[in-house]
C-alpha cells in the first residue's frame, strides 16, 4: 500500500490526509518508576491516584511516568488524573491501571456522576488533558475502566446506568477513559483499553496519533465508542484493533469546529457500529481518508450519519481497500439519523464521497439516503462488489451515484436517484480471506 510505504519513509504528509509526518512513536525514558502495590482484584481502599498525579506533575517534558510490576503486584488503582505538557504515562506490559468504582471521585459538581438525569456531562474522565501539548499514554499494559463492575456501595454498574438512560430517554453520567480537549500532538501507543464506562478516547484539537492500540469492550456496553476525533485536525489512527459497543471510530464535527485532515489506515474493527462520521456534522468534515480497513462482525460498516438538528457539509471522503463481513449494514449514508434535537435548520449534505476497492462478503443492507433534492448524496463506487447481491438490498433516495470505472455489481435506484455509469468491466474483487484475524490479546 502506498500509504504504508509513505509512513515507513516518514513522508506521510505527501500521501495521506494527515498533514504531519507520521512515523511509529517511540517510548520516552522514564523520569520516575512507580512500583505496583496491588494485585487484581484491587483493594478499593488503597488508591494510587495521588502518587501517580504527583509524579506526572513533577516529570520533565519528553519523559515518562512508568507504572511497573513489583513481584506479585501488577495493578494500580486510580481516580481522575491530569496529564501534563510533554509528559507520557507509561503502563508496562503485564500491568493494569484500574479505574476507581467510586462515582464521587469523578464528580464535576457534588453528586453529579453515577446518576441518570436530563443534563449529562457530570463526570470527569479517568485521564484528562485539557490544553496539553505533546503528552501521551503508552505501553504494552492495559487501562481498565471497569464499566461492568458495580459502583462502590451500589448494585448497578456504569453500563447499567447507560441502559437505564436509554429506557428513560435521559442522559447517563459515566466517565470516559481518555478525554483530551484543546490538545496538541497527543500520542496513544500500544496500550490496551478495556471496559470503558463511556467513550474510550475523545480527542479535540490539532495533532493526534493512535498507533497499535487495542480496545476491547463488550458489544452490549452502550455508548462505548472506541476512538472519537471531535472537531479535530491532523489525526492518524493506524494499526489499531477495536472491539466496542458503539462506533469503533466516530469522526465528529460539532459546534466547536470542523474535523479535517484525518487518516484511518491499517486497522481491524470487530463488534461495534463501524467506521462512522457524525452524528454531529454541523461544524463540517472533509479531507478524510480510510484505507486498508477490515470490519468483522459489526452492526455497521462504512457509515456517515447526521440529521437536520446537527447536520452540515461532509465532503472529500475516500474509503479504499475495505473488507467487510458479518455486518448488518455494511454501507450506510443516513441523513435522517433518528437521534437528538428538534431543530430543522442544520441540514446534512454528504458529497464527494468515494468508495474504491471495497468487498462485502456476506449479506447485509445498504442505505444511500440524501436529505432532499437540494442536499443530495454525492457518492462514487469504483470496484465495489457484493458477494451476495440477492440478499443485500440497496435503498436509495436523493442521491447522485457514479459507478466505475472499476466493476460494481449493483445499481442503486429509488426516489430522486441519478446514476452515471462509467464502468469498464475490468478489475478484480478485493482479496479478503486472509485479512480476518482474531482480536489481539
Amino acid at each position: 500500500m502506498r500509504w504504508a510505504v509513505c509512513v515507513l519513509l516518514g513522508v506521510a504528509s505527501s500521501c495521506a490526509q494527515d498533514t504531519r509526518n507520521v512515523v511509529e512513536p517511540s517510548i520516552p525514558p522514564a523520569c520516575v518508576v512507580l512500583a505496583a502495590r496491588l494485585s487484581a482484584p484491587v483493594d478499593e481502599t488503597s488508591p494510587d491516584t495521588a502518587r501517580i498525579q504527583q509524579a506526572l506533575d513533577g516529570c520533565a517534558p519528553g519523559r515518562a511516568v512508568e507504572l511497573k510490576s513489583d513481584g506479585g503486584h501488577n495493578a494500580f488503582l486510580s481516580g481522575p488524573l491530569q496529564l501534563r505538557n510533554g509528559v507520557t504515562l507509561l503502563v508496562d506490559g503485564g500491568v493494569t491501571l484500574f479505574a476507581s468504582r467510586n462515582p464521587r471521585d469523578y464528580d464535576t459538581t457534588a453528586g453529579s456522576c453515577g446518576v441518570v438525569d436530563k443534563n449529562g456531562h457530570g463526570c470527569r474522565p479517568l485521564i484528562g488533558g485539557d490544553g496539553v501539548s505533546g503528552a501521551g499514554v503508552m505501553g504494552y499494559g492495559a487501562i481498565d475502566g471497569r464499566g461492568g463492575a458495580s459502583l462502590a456501595g451500589e448494585k448497578v454498574s456504569w453500563w447499567d446506568l447507560a441502559q437505564q438512560a436509554k429506557r428513560e430517554n435521559l442522559a447517563q453520567n459515566c466517565p470516559r477513559v481518555l478525554m483530551l480537549m484543546h490538545a496538541r500532538n497527543f500520542t496513544l501507543y500500544r496500550i490496551t483499553l478495556r471496559n470503558s464506562p463511556n467513550f474510550h478516547v475523545l480527542f479535540n484539537g490539532d495533532g493526534f496519533t493512535a498507533w497499535g492500540v487495542v480496545i476491547d469492550t463488550p458489544k452490549t456496553a452502550r455508548n462505548t465508542d472506541g476512538i472519537d476525533p471531535s472537531s479535530a485536525t491532523n489525526v492518524t489512527i493506524t494499526h489499531c484493533s477495536i472491539h466496542a459497543g458503539d462506533d469503533n471510530v466516530a469522526i465528529k464535527a460539532g459546534s466547536s469546529g470542523p474535523s479535517s485532515h484525518i487518516t484511518v489506515a491499517h486497522n481491524h474493527f470487530y463488534t461495534g457500529h463501524g467506521m462512522s462520521i457524525g452524528s454531529e456534522t454541523n461544524g463540517g468534515a472533509d479531507a478524510i481518508r480510510v484505507d486498508d480497513l477490515t470490519i468483522d462482525g459489526a452492526d455497521n460498516g462504512i457509515r456517515i450519519k447526521s440529521n437536520a438538528s446537527r447536520g452540515g457539509l461532509v465532503h472529500n471522503v475516500v474509503y479504499s481497500d475495505i473488507c467487510i463481513r458479518d455486518t448488518k449494514n455494511p454501507i450506510v449514508m443516513d441523513s435522517t439519523y433518528p437521534f437528538f434535537g428538534a431543530a430543522r435548520d442544520q441540514l446534512p449534505e454528504f458529497r464527494d464521497v468515494v468508495l474504491r476497492d471495497v468487498r462485502i462478503l456476506t449479506p447485509g443492507r445498504i442505505a444511500l439516503e440524501g436529505y432532499d433534492a437540494q442536499h443530495r448524496l454525492g457518492i462514487t463506487f469504483d470496484n465495489v462488489q457484493l458477494d451476495d447481491v440477492a440478499h443485500t438490498p440497496v435503498a436509495a433516495s436523493h442521491a447522485a451515484v457514479t459507478l466505475g470505472p472499476g466493476p460494481v455489481n449493483f445499481v442503486p435506484s429509488g426516489d430522486d436517484v441519478q446514476v452515471t455509469d462509467l464502468r469498464t468491466g475490468t478489475g478484480r474483487a478485493l482479496a479478503c480471506d486472509a485479512r480476518f484475524v482474531p482480536l489481539p490479546h
